[in-house]
């Protein structure tokens, strides 16, 4: 009798598709089973391609390889040879298109530039090597090189055995460039230095960086990747980053980056897009070879060689830089033929109606098994907006194998909340279910907003609340009506968000202190500014604006959360819910959370029917230490009222001042 997957025992509304749910896992156990040759090697070693490809240093010198099957010529050129087509420096072929040199020690040396001449057929072209470690722009010609890049005493890791703490997993979403306050690009150095002590502070646990992989254009936000395995040079060098990570790793911070898989950058000089006059070497060909909406290629996960390149990539970062994981960018992109454009996702028929790319979920599957097999203590993150079943769910029971999935319905249920609804319409119910409905086998990173919500053409939730009255009223004493609504609202709807996560839970940099107006890199249309590529802390260190009130509140918050023992398997229980008077109670563990949306009621002896004992306040968004009014007194423990009807229960009534606006989270003592 055939085992049915645990996938489907967890959903039996899964069974009418257990044909498609079991092919999926059996190509994926097929393709594993051929890339290893039948077990002979691990998945870890096939996908160690960056050991072999590009330029090597061994015992003779040095070996450069690239595949490049359609070529006729190729010749490595740098400033070593004063970038001229030389016989000693021309590659060889194999039967397989992987052409290789071998040079002498005395050849190349740190730091030297290098790129290839490409012939094929009818044409020619400069071309980055593909499996480049560094690539660098020349400031006056704008040019991209790869660069040597081989130190005498290269950089070594102080934190070898790092195990990331996801118990929960609190994430901070960052940019390296953008992450000072200065009109510049930031540094590696300068994040180590100034940023990484204001993570550690406001009780972050982990930092998920963006825009590492070298891309061309810096205002892609590092989406228009050019080169795979070359950490951007436009922050600084290698030993920079390693050295941030290092840094992280000893204040008990995990890294994890942003892992562009989904699509490449269509430059043919600088990225893979033509790379020896065949523009389906590394992408799908036809109709499928370009994003429709992205301007960008598309991977063909069906070869083998691609499996290698990008199975590779996920090694090498893990391998040579020590990152704790990866945030797939753009998973639902993978998923569809469509790319998820212009689909509804409204029943479980719409996951496996033929018009998924079951390559692509083969890649994502085979992913996430090298990567833990790499480090068992990694972690994988799926950008995903279907909510395609099983993608955080573990490969041996049906799933791809992803740690945790985003929850992208959150920041657009508050969006849509905020924009169309008034306050008085804002119904604790509605907010419950969102911020909770998850599969219960797969994991959740829940958030109010990311980077998303901050670019332009968007508004982050701060902005959306507060508006144009940010320009003139976050100074202490000249608040007005809008910015203590936006200010209680923005702290409100993050506790909600946090505290009901079931995986962890993620902020964007700057947006914990509700950071003014959006993200635009310099590009021409604002003159090629960086006024808005960056993050104004002077805002939150100036303690005559109310910015600091949001990133305090923050801080606790956090500190709350992580006070509680084993959040992963502790359940949110509903205690109380009433629409009309827009108040929500629910526990978790020892502690109960109050909430009072109402915009203009507070409540007197409010009651909710909880354990018996004694309660004490550990966090209110009304405390005058978050710009709130300070109402109620929290020093005071609360006695729950005995109840005839319950005694057998062991319940009482807790009964509370609850103001307008305003949450609170009590702690059961005795």
């Amino acid at each position: 009798m055939k085992k049915v997957l645990n996938l489907i025992k967890n959903d039996p509304w899964l069974e009418p598709f257990e044909g498609a749910i079991n092919g999926r896992h059996e190509f994926a156990v097929y393709k594993e089973n051929q890339l290893t040759q039948g077990g002979k090697e691990t998945l870890s070693d096939f996908a160690s391609g960056y050991l072999y490809f590009g330029l090597q240093r061994n015992s003779i010198g040095w070996t450069f390889r690239e595949w490049a099957p359609n070529a006729t010529k190729i010749y490595l050129v740098g400033t070593f040879n004063d970038w001229k087509e030389e016989e000693e420096f021309s590659l060889k072929p194999d039967e397989k298109g992987n052409w290789e040199i071998n040079l002498s020690a005395e050849s190349i040396k740190h730091g030297d530039l290098y790129k290839l001449i490409v012939y094929w057929n009818g044409g020619r072209g400069e071309r980055i090597p593909a499996w480049a470690t560094r690539v660098v722009q020349d400031e006056q010609t704008k040019i991209f090189n790869a660069q040597v890049w081989a130190p005498e005493k290269p950089f070594e890791f102080t934190q070898k055995k790092y195990k990331p703490n996801t118990d929960p997993l609190l994430i901070y979403e960052c940019h390296i460039g953008m992450a000072q306050d200065e009109e510049k690009v930031g540094t590696y150095n300068e994040f180590r230095e100034k940023t990484l002590p204001r993570i550690a502070k406001a009780g972050y646990n982990c930092i998920q960086i963006m825009a590492i992989q070298e891309h061309p254009y810096y205002g892609s936000f590092g989406y228009h990747v050019s080169s795979f395995f070359a950490a951007s040079s436009r922050f600084g060098t290698p030993d920079e980053l390693k050295k941030l990570i290092d840094a992280a790793h000893k204040m008990g911070i995990t890294v994890i980056m942003d892992i562009v898989h989904s699509h490449a950058v269509k430059n043919e000089v600088e990225g893979l897009g033509n790379f020896a006059g065949d523009p389906n070497q590394y992408f799908y060909p036809g109709g499928r070879r370009e994003h429709p909406a992205w301007d960008s290629l598309l991977f063909d996960y069906g070869k083998d060689e691609v499996l290698h390149f990008l199975l590779s990539n996920c090694k090498y970062w893990l391998d040579e830089y020590q990152f704790d994981g990866f945030r797939f960018d753009g998973v639902t992109s993978m998923l569809y033929y469509s790319h998820g454009l212009g689909e509804s996702f409204l029943t479980y028929g719409d996951y496996y109606n033929g018009h998924q790319d079951d390559n692509a979920i083969c890649y994502l599957t085979l992913a996430n098994k090298v990567i833990h097999e790499v480090n068992p203590h990694a972690i994988t993150i799926a950008e995903e907006v279907s909510g395609m079943p099983g993608l955080a769910a573990k490969f041996e029971d049906g799933g791809y194998g992803f740690d945790y999935r985003m929850a992208m319905n959150i920041p657009d249920y508050w969006i849509k909340t905020i924009k169309e609804k008034i306050d008085e319409d804002w119904k604790p119910s509605s907010m419950l279910w969102e911020v909770t409905n998850r599969r219960k086998d797969e994991k959740t990173i829940s958030y109010a907003e990311s980077h998303d919500q901050a670019l332009v053409g968007d508004k982050t939730i701060i902005f959306r609340l507060i508006d144009a009255d940010m320009y003139w009223h976050m100074q202490k004493g000249d608040e007005n009506y809008v910015v203590h609504r936006g200010i209680a609202l923005h702290k409100m709807i993050r506790l909600l968000t946090a505290s009901t996560m079931n995986g962890g839970y993620l902020n964007y940099m700057g947006n914990e202190f509700g950071h003014p107006e959006w993200i635009d890199f310099p590009r021409e249309g604002n003159g090629w500014s960086y006024k808005y590529a960056r993050r104004q802390w002077n805002l939150v260190d100036n303690k005559k604006l109310t910015y600091h009130y949001m990133a305090d509140f923050d801080a606790d918050m956090l500190k709350t959360i992580k006070s509680m023992k084993a959040i992963q398997g502790t359940d949110v229980q509903e205690i109380w819910h009433n629409d009309g008077d827009q108040v929500l109670a629910y526990q978790r563990g020892e502690l109960i959370f109050v909430f009072n949306f109402n915009p203009m009621k507070s409540f007197a002896d409010y009651g909710f029917l909880v354990a018996s004992g004694t309660y004490e306040v550990v966090l209110n968004t009304d405390s005058t230490e978050y710009g709130g009014n300070g109402l109620s007194d929290d020093s005071v423990k609360h006695f729950t009222n005995f109840d005839p009807l319950y005694k057998d229960d062991n319940k009482g009534w807790l009964k509370l001042y609850i103001p307008a606006r305003t949450a609170v989270v009590l702690r059961k003592t005795e």
